[in-house]
């Protein structure tokens, strides 16, 4: 697995647009979301179908050749510096494909960001882009809005990426498997992960990666079933270290935790839990695309160079 394309960080001004690829946005906050990004002196901008919902399905936020436009004409607006999710939810894996990828190719690499739901994307920047991404906070979700932390991991990783090269886990963050491991970052939602096999562009295998795997409202059995999936057709082979991040609502940690042990203990490598990002109450931002070193004694992953250059 080879290192991918990094994009430059962000400057004070800098306009970043705001999309909503998966389910729609509810409420206030998004606004909320804005006035941080306001208050980090950048220029927000919502692109013109973000805050719609689907006519017919209630969990979209708008047709799908609407928010597959709206992430193609952010990509290509060349005043444009950054691409950053208003939230997750449902609904990536039907606008990917109808994305311009050829354009957002000639436009150049951005940042990206998201996390859930947007894992799909992330897999999609990967493998159709060669681009290195951010699993992070949205704009319009709860923990970016409330978490001091989420925001400065965020923020740091944005405009001053090398004082983050080394990322810590949370207190509370566990080695289930010691060891330190080399490889390039990559992974996001388990179920995600899961769904892409098969596609025209999914990756084929998860080979040479420091794999960081999290997950939402699947119970200890559905984890089992996803992860034996993955297994069964090979695509854990050759991983070289796992990060796990949270399980929220996935039922008591320690039932999940047994099932994580038990099918990801015979890999052979490293593995540390609890690190601190996905649903949780606070998601650090992980760069993904970027080779580092797992060291899952001390619970941190040091990236050779920063997320963005």
């Amino acid at each position: 697995m080879t290192p991918l394309t990094r994009p430059a960080r962000l400057r004070p001004g800098d306009r970043v647009a705001v999309v909503a690829p998966s389910g729609p946005v509810r409420g206030e906050g998004l606004d909320a979301g804005l006035d941080i990004l306001r208050a980090w002196d950048l220029d927000p901008v919502v692109m013109p179908h973000a805050r719609e919902t689907h006519p017919g399905l209630s969990y979209l936020a708008g047709a799908d050749e609407a928010r597959a436009r709206d992430l193609t004409e952010a990509w290509c607006d060349p005043s444009v510096s950054a691409v950053i999710c208003a939230r997750g939810g449902y609904g990536v894996q039907r606008m990917a494909d109808l994305a311009d990828w050829s354009a957002m190719r000639a436009a150049g690499p951005k940042v990206f960001v998201g996390y859930s739901d947007i894992t799909a994307l992330h897999e999609a920047f990967a493998m159709r882009m060669g681009l290195a991404t951010l699993h992070g906070p949205m704009a319009g979700a709860v923990t970016f809005l409330k978490d001091v932390r989420t925001q400065q991991s965020l923020r740091d990783t944005l405009f001053e990426p090398e004082s983050v090269r080394t990322l810590h886990a949370l207190d509370g963050a566990r080695t289930m498997v010691p060891g330190r491991a080399r490889g390039v970052t990559l992974g996001g939602c388990l179920a995600l992960l899961a769904a892409d096999l098969g596609t025209p562009h999914g990756r084929p295998s998860a080979r040479g990666g420091l794999l960081l795997l999290e997950d939402v409202g699947e119970e200890d059995y559905r984890l089992d079933r996803i992860l034996t999936q993955l297994l069964r057709v090979g695509w854990l082979d050759g991983v070289t270290g796992v990060v796990l991040g949270s399980w929220a609502e996935c039922g008591p940690y320690e039932q999940v935790r047994a099932v994580l042990a038990d099918r990801l203990g015979g890999l052979g490598v490293p593995v540390v839990e609890e690190f601190g990002f996905g649903h949780g109450p606070t998601n650090l931002t992980m760069p993904l695309g970027i080779p580092a070193v797992l060291d899952a004694d001390a619970h941190t992953v040091t990236l050779d160079v920063p997320a963005l250059t």
